[in-house]
């Protein structure tokens, strides 16, 4: 189940709880990529979808559905840019994620449609996007830490991102919260940091830039975790005994004893595979 974003949506402004987002989130990883998407399809979850992927509990899930459901669809997204990479548009768009968006209590289901301006930034992205794998985020519990993978992501394999300050607060709508620097790093980005690296592919480290004595950018580097498998492997080869070289049958010499544990016949006694041997590379 991969996620596709268009990153002019990656870098839109937008505040989304975690179990918003995770409803979002696992309908555009149904969207397709082979077809024309229309804004009459419906995207279904449930809260054992949810369950299954967050790894919180059924009850817990059903809990938080339907309230996350019923507000997604009053939340709105501020875009400034055109998918696909075609630059600015000429005035902001104001716009709302989902036109519908339907709770079957009995089910604990949630239906839903994609406003019919947000798909351009969903499907049929042909340059200019962002993609990543559902279960990277899945078990995140912090929405910051989930935009901010998003972020990274959209940079790829260089391995650091400069941000400014101001630029973030308003990525991630943070508004008048958080004016203080150290309630900015205490609230939102360590907790993100803290939750990149322990969930996603991703292992992150940050620091920041000052424009005088002000704070003004941060600087996240970024790897792809190293697998235990990798290691593993690594340690293995390291270790490993070197393989003996064959017998080199054009070159008349001596067998040595090396050579003789290694070419006598299982059960041979060592007179008869030595004096085998020595003939055959004498």
């Amino acid at each position: 189940m991969i996620v596709y974003k268009s990153n002019a949506l990656v870098e839109a402004a937008y505040r989304l709880s975690v179990h918003e987002q995770r409803i979002l989130l696992a309908c555009i990883s149904q969207v397709r990529r082979d077809e024309p998407v229309t804004d009459e399809v419906l995207y279904s979850v449930s809260a054992a979808d949810i369950a299954h992927m967050s790894g919180i509990t059924l009850e817990t899930t059903y809990s938080l559905l339907k309230d996350a459901a019923l507000r997604l669809k009053r939340r709105e997204v501020r875009l400034i840019e055109e998918p696909n990479g075609n630059g600015k548009k000429p005035s902001v768009m104001i716009t709302g994620w989902v036109q519908t968006i339907i709770y079957r209590e009995g089910e604990g289901r949630v239906e839903l449609r994609f406003n019919k301006d947000m798909l351009p930034y969903l499907t049929e992205l042909t340059r200019q996007f962002t993609k990543y794998a559902l279960a990277d985020v899945a078990k995140m519990d912090s929405a910051y830490g989930i935009r901010l993978y998003e972020l990274l992501r959209q940079w790829g394999e260089l391995g650091e991102r400069e941000i400014e300050i101001e630029q973030l607060r308003e990525w991630l709508a943070l508004e008048d919260r958080y004016p203080a620097i150290k309630d900015l790093k205490k609230w939102v980005i360590e907790p993100a940091i803290a939750q990149i690296n322990e969930h996603s592919p991703l292992t992150v480290t940050w620091d920041q830039r000052k424009n005088g004595r002000k704070v003004s950018h941060l600087i996240f580097t970024f790897a792809p975790k190293t697998t235990s498998k990798s290691k593993t492997s690594a340690k293995t080869k390291k270790n490993a005994i070197p393989k003996q070289p064959p017998l080199d049958l054009d070159k008349p010499r001596t067998v040595t004893e090396a050579e003789l544990s290694r070419l006598a016949f299982p059960g041979e006694p060592r007179d008869t595979a030595l004096r085998r041997l020595n003939a055959v590379v004498g």
